[in-house]
């Protein structure tokens, strides 16, 4: 009876504590070693959390944040009298005017992106386990069909075109870059000489440029494109009158694809892109495009997005109204990033290109908080000041052009050293949010 009192004991007191680690992100150090949080590991958190409150209401036209029951969430509230306009099109619920986020997340997952390339190669495929046949047919429209590349050649044939050896481009490449959206709200105001000034322009789908240059610039670097916008390659390249643009699909490559890079031909650069996974926290190609920038830019700044109060209905500035995704939930997480340090918001009622975000955390308590963070996520290499602890898969590189690299900008070659020369690829929807990596050969 004694024995079976005690198996009951301690079968409670071990639900209680599985209960516990749920709640609060927290559990015994003996059981998960080395994720114990530290004085100054809760100490960053709290500064985080502390600094991002005031920068939300000195920079957010309205919002406040306020820190939830842990040392991670935090919810972004809308002033009472908004008025919210987006219904949910399967409940037909207005939009809410509070939104709950994880910052130990958003710290955790957008240093990885600021760390990886999201072009995807054939180096990353031939690196995967099982990465043709477990992998590579998810990225091929109907690749279902292809029985997950039993017939290699095949596969290869199909995305050959848009799939390179290696990476072609490299964290911190370019200096400061600027994504576009395609909000109506750019012809409230005209940026488009400040637009042009930037290194780097990255636009999306199939946002024109001619007839709107006063509003969004002439300069276009990289294009990012959905499934329907893909489909529309040979119209897609025409909006760039330089034809020079390099275009990043996000989604899978199309046979009806192939055969216009080949037979119009497109000579313009297509990729893949590969990115990480943020659930249902922000999607949609402004946060792709977004994601897409951080990984190569220094900074990223960002016009044309829905992000000032007064919203009624969403606009593109090329066309007439239409349904569009949340616009204050979007507001919200733009409003986050900002305050992470990660972008500057440019909109009509920001428009001062010398205004300066105020009470945006410093780079030494997002770094202590992103470890602090990794702890308590239960992040492969997890509190670990190492770049290379997030390695959850390392294989060797292929060989680099060494004459490419040799020719980059001071900071991504500085880059390039505090990783050891070492390519991370983000692996989507992974538990442990961990990278591949491939490292040089010597």
């Amino acid at each position: 009876m004694r024995v079976l009192q005690l198996g009951l004991f301690l079968a409670l007191a071990s639900g209680f504590a599985a209960i516990s680690i749920y709640i609060t992100g927290f559990s015994d150090p003996f059981v998960y070693p080395g994720y114990r949080l530290t004085d100054e590991d809760t100490e960053a958190l709290l500064s985080l959390h502390n600094t991002f409150q005031k920068c939300v209401s000195a920079n957010g036209l309205g919002l406040k944040a306020t820190r939830g029951t842990d040392y991670c969430q935090t919810t972004i509230n809308f002033p009472s009298d908004t008025i919210p306009k987006w219904k949910d099109p399967k409940t037909g619920e207005l939009e809410a005017l509070s939104f709950d986020f994880n910052l130990c997340e958003a710290v955790a997952s957008w240093e990885q992106v600021r760390n990886s390339t999201t072009i995807l190669t054939k180096e990353f495929i031939d690196s995967l386990p099982n990465g043709w046949e477990e992998y590579a047919w998810r990225r091929i429209n109907k690749g279902i069909q292809l029985n997950r590349c039993e017939n290699k050649t095949l596969c290869m044939e199909k995305l050959s075109l848009v799939l390179p050896e290696t990476p072609p481009y490299f964290p911190r490449q370019f200096g400061r870059c600027a994504v576009i959206g395609n909000s109506g709200d750019l012809l409230k105001t005209k940026f488009g000489n400040e637009i042009d000034g930037y290194e780097v322009v990255i636009r999306e789908n199939g946002a024109p440029i001619e007839n709107y240059t006063d509003y969004v610039g002439r300069k276009s670097t990289f294009r990012l494109l959905n499934r329907g916008s893909a489909k529309a390659l040979d119209k897609v390249v025409e909006l760039d009158e330089q034809r020079k643009e390099v275009l990043i699909i996000k989604t899978t490559i199309h046979d009806i694809m192939n055969k216009m890079i080949r037979e119009i031909p497109i000579k313009n650069p297509v990729y893949l892109m590969l990115g990480a996974s943020f659930g249902s926290a922000a999607k949609g190609t402004g946060l792709k495009a977004l994601e897409f920038a951080l990984s190569m830019c220094d900074s990223v700044d960002m016009y044309g997005f829905t992000v000032d109060p007064g919203y009624k209905e969403w606009t593109r500035y090329f066309s007439e109204s239409r349904q569009g995704h949340t616009p204050l939930h979007g507001r919200a997480y733009y409003q986050m990033m900002e305050c992470l340090g990660l972008i500057k918001i440019h909109s009509p009622m920001r428009a001062d290109p010398n205004r300066v975000v105020k009470w945006v955390p410093s780079h030494h308590i997002i770094r202590a908080a992103r470890i602090a963070s990794e702890k308590l996520l239960r992040r492969v290499g997890g509190g670990s000041e190492d770049p290379l602890a997030v390695c959850s898969i390392i294989r060797k590189q292929v060989k680099r052009n060494l004459n490419a690299v040799s020719k980059l900008r001071k900071a991504a070659l500085d880059h390039l050293r505090y990783v050891k020369r070492t390519t991370m690829y983000p692996l989507e929807h992974s538990p442990g949010h961990g990278s591949l990596c491939t490292v040089p050969t010597d």
